[in-house]
């Protein structure tokens, strides 16, 4: 998009960017579409009213962020503190791991909290900690399902899948030979993949153990999102938006498509829309934008400011792109309707 002029962008219309000095851990829009920029610096920038407030949650540096249950931010540092951050700028201690790093985290709207902390998953509710789910290595990512009735962790050798409620902890492994990152389940819950050291991605389908692999990366696979229909799995890692079909039998034995590539810069950051089949995607550039996957039409976000992209999110509304560079450029563009 080297020949597109910046007013064409829509942060020149609809967005404000800042310079924040830090490298953007994540771009987090909380389940009331207040948005927060986590930085590896320990901070959160909080937009609010054109002030871009700094709050000030680890000792050291930020490695995870999440949505917290209801609204507020849920953050891990490498100081082995897990910390809430309310949409007020307080901040709340939720555990302390001793100084361990806290690699991952996530929550979900049904009250639970998790943090994995080496290669143990800790499980949090409302009251504080319910268990320690041990796995066999370092855990490398880690994923509710939609109901919040499971949740997925990474490792190597595979995922490891537990129950949240069940009275004896004992997960069903789901093998596969390698080192497994990021992780993610199906909406429907009947599928999980992760992405792997290797230029690679695998799959399960939950119902059988099908195995399902899905290869031809030119590079690692970072960020991989699911369609809010499951439709389609969105993938970084390759010079165009990979989409892998989960419908039909997919993605086993088809093709993916392709989207918006052609510019020989790989994608870095992937995020779908929470009603439309939309994927919006940064590049190792800093290039922004939003693809309709029925159409392939391509609309530009943000212009490339010379650095990866390292977090992108859409608002749950779906009104709201949120950015962030490795560099400490973060941007948010406001997609409402205008009367």
């Amino acid at each position: 998009m080297a020949e597109v002029s910046e007013d064409a962008f829509l942060l020149a219309s609809r967005g404000v960017a800042r310079d924040l000095g830090a490298w953007v851990v994540g771009a987090v829009f909380d389940a009331a579409n207040r948005a927060a920029f986590v930085l590896a610096d320990g901070t959160l920038r909080l937009p609010d009213a054109g002030e871009w407030r700094a709050i000030t949650a680890h000792e050291g540096g930020i490695l995870s962020a999440a949505a917290d249950i209801k609204d507020g931010w849920l953050t891990g540092g490498d100081d082995g503190l897990l910390m809430r951050t309310a949409p007020d700028g307080s901040t709340t201690r939720i555990a302390d791991y001793k100084g361990k790093w806290v690699d991952h985290v996530a929550a979900h709207e049904t009250g639970l909290r998790a943090a994995a902390v080496g290669k143990t998953v800790h499980l949090l509710g409302p009251a504080g900690p319910l268990k320690a789910l041990a796995h066999p290595s370092s855990v490398g990512g880690i994923a509710f399902d939609t109901k919040g009735k499971r949740i997925a962790a990474s490792h190597y050798n595979g995922a490891s899948l537990w129950f949240v409620g069940a009275k004896e902890d004992k997960p069903r492994v789901l093998e596969w030979k390698g080192s497994h990152h990021a992780i993610a389940f199906s909406p429907d819950g009947t599928h999980v993949v992760t992405a792997m050291q290797e230029p690679a991605l695998h799959g399960w389908r939950l119902t059988d153990g099908q195995h399902m692999r899905m290869s031809g990366y030119p590079t690692k696979t970072r960020s991989i999102a699911f369609t809010s229909k499951g439709r389609w799995l969105a993938t970084s890692g390759a010079e165009s938006i990979v989409l892998w079909p989960f419908f039909g039998g997919g993605p086993m034995g088809k093709a993916p498509t392709e989207l918006a590539g052609g510019d020989e810069v790989m994608v870095t950051a992937v995020a779908c829309h929470p009603q439309h089949e939309v994927v919006a995607a940064g590049f190792g550039d800093g290039l922004v934008l939003m693809a309709e996957i029925a159409s392939g039409k391509v609309v530009p976000v943000a212009p490339p400011s010379g650095s990866p992209v390292s977090a992108l999110a859409w608002s749950p509304n779906g009104a709201g792109l949120a950015f962030g560079t490795e560099a400490g450029r973060a941007g948010i563009v406001d997609l409402s309707r205008r009367s």
